[in-house]
């Protein structure tokens, strides 16, 4: 029973020695180890041998990029404007040895070093500049947090301000100023609008016009060709037909009572030229109606007595 014993101890006693001699560190892991309270080294991924009770390893360290939300702070602006501001951190361990001997707690130290940063940045800037640059802010955050966690043994990857919060009466004041801006906006593209509009519509009328204008001029033209190209040809007739005074004396009185047609004459106005048409075609008809005048005699002829 004592054998059962002694072996059951010294298999225990194995088991503790092999636990605390073979180690695994997983991927993306590290582990430092002390020796005799002194660093001694850095464990990297993989089975590892650690000389028992002589040899310390201290929690793992993890080198994957790391994901920070910090609460939102109360900052002044430059203007002396109070905002609330919840900014996101990313990080790297990079030399596991200074995140673990460098700085006590990591997390709170880059959270207070993040906050004081933040203030001296925001301290120097106005709301408007602090909610329209915030690229800006980002960048000269990422560099003083990384200038500072350098010793430390810690990347920073990126810092981004998640929100800005201004007080309840600062948003309802530039809610109704961005308002304003925005009616302002709509009242000058619609008098934009408006003023395209009617000079489109005034260069339309002018085109419109000048067209017209082009139109009636070269209606004018050809009806003004015609017209001469009729006279001239009514003209070309009437000299070629020889026309006597008392047949020009007979139209001219047929075209008189076309000119007294159409309802809007209420006066007729004889012309002067009435009377010599008139006394034209009178003496043509009189010299129809006269016996013509017997030929001359010949002199020394003699009279035919009959006659």
């Amino acid at each position: 029973m004592a054998a059962l014993i002694v072996i059951a101890v010294i298999v225990v006693f194995a088991l503790v020695l092999a636990a605390r001699t073979i180690r695994i560190i997983p991927q993306a892991r590290a582990g430092v180890v002390e020796r005799l309270g002194r660093y001694h080294r850095t464990l990297e991924p993989g089975l590892v041998i650690v000389t028992p009770f002589i040899e310390r390893v201290r929690p793992l360290v993890d080198l994957r990029e790391q994901v920070v939300n910090f609460a939102p702070q109360s900052v002044i602006t430059e203007d002396n404007v109070v905002v609330a501001i919840e900014t996101v951190l990313y990080f790297t361990i990079t030399e596991p040895r200074s995140a673990t001997y460098e700085v006590a707690n990591p997390l709170q130290a880059i959270e207070q070093l993040t906050v004081t940063t933040l203030r001296n940045v925001i301290g120097g800037l106005t709301l408007e500049k602090t909610l329209t640059a915030r690229e800006n802010v980002n960048t000269e955050l990422r560099t003083v947090l990384d200038e500072a966690t350098g010793k430390w043994g810690i990347r920073i990857n990126r810092v981004e301000i998640k929100s800005v919060d201004p007080p309840q009466d600062i948003r309802t004041a530039m809610e109704k100023q961005m308002r304003a801006e925005r009616d302002r906006r709509a009242a000058i593209l619609t008098a934009e609008g408006e003023k395209q509009a009617q000079i489109l519509t005034a260069e339309g009328a002018k085109q419109a016009a000048v067209l017209k204008a082009e139109g009636d001029k070269q209606a004018a033209v050809l009806r003004a060709e015609g017209e001469a190209k009729a006279i001239d040809t009514v003209f070309s007739a009437i000299h070629e037909g020889k026309p006597t005074r008392e047949l020009l004396s007979y139209e001219y009185l047929q075209m008189l009572p076309q000119l007294a047609e159409g309802d809007a004459n209420k006066v007729f106005v004889v012309p002067s030229e009435f009377a010599q048409a008139f006394g034209g075609i009178g003496e043509a008809l009189k010299g129809r109606s006269e016996p013509a005048p017997p030929p001359p005699r010949a002199p020394g002829a003699q009279q035919d007595p009959e006659r």
